[in-house]
């Protein structure tokens, strides 16, 4: 399941509040501000600082 463009243009980082875009395998966003990957499972973006992980 991929993100709708509409879900991604509403979303941002829940820690900087800066923008976010979807990796190129579509599992995972991406803050390049923040350097973190909030991963996406079963199309649901899970945008919790604590599950983030490193770029």
């Amino acid at each position: 399941m991929t993100i709708s463009k509409e879900l991604l243009e509403i979303l941002a980082c829940p820690k900087c509040k800066g923008d976010i875009y979807l990796n190129d395998a579509g599992d995972g966003i991406i803050c390049e501000k923040c350097k973190l990957v909030y991963e996406v499972r079963d199309g649901i973006p899970i945008m919790l600082i604590d599950e983030a992980k490193p770029l």
